[in-house]
């Protein structure tokens, strides 16, 4: 039973991470509850299909070729710890134009019907800045 539920759940994550690469940040917003939530990096949650669905679209417009990989998931004490990677150009409005690449998580809380109720994404923001104004490679 334990395997089918991971079987599921890294299933839900693939399309989740190919939601994040589409350029099509509601369906993004898809994956969670109509009433659900995502925290980034401990600020203020965006509540809701359409917020997330901003949230997301900030990310895809500030990043027009954004790539996203999931590198792991995992399952621990009842949440889901979902690893990522994100690359992509800064070359959106106002954009640098440098190369970002970071690797973060999510921790989500999965609802009854069996989407995010939950998430609680983080990242290095300082290596991230440090990213969009000198890129990855620091050049």
């Amino acid at each position: 039973m334990a395997q089918d539920r991971m079987t599921q759940l890294r299933d839900f994550a693939t399309r989740y991470t190919a939601a994040w690469c589409s350029q099509d940040a509601a369906s993004v917003a898809k994956f969670f509850a109509p009433r659900g939530s995502l925290t980034i990096n401990g600020g203020t949650p965006s509540v809701g299909r359409g917020a997330i669905t901003e949230a997301a679209q900030g990310f895809m417009t500030a990043f027009p070729d954004l790539k996203v990989y999931m590198d792991d998931l995992l399952e621990k004490q009842g949440k889901v710890i979902y690893k990522w990677t994100l690359e992509g150009t800064n070359s959106g409005p106002g954009g640098t134009g440098k190369r970002v690449r970071i690797s973060g998580f999510e921790e989500w809380r999965i609802g009854d019907d069996g989407l995010v109720a939950e998430s609680f994404g983080n990242f290095d923001a300082a290596e991230y800045q440090r990213q969009v104004v000198h890129g990855a490679n620091g050049k």
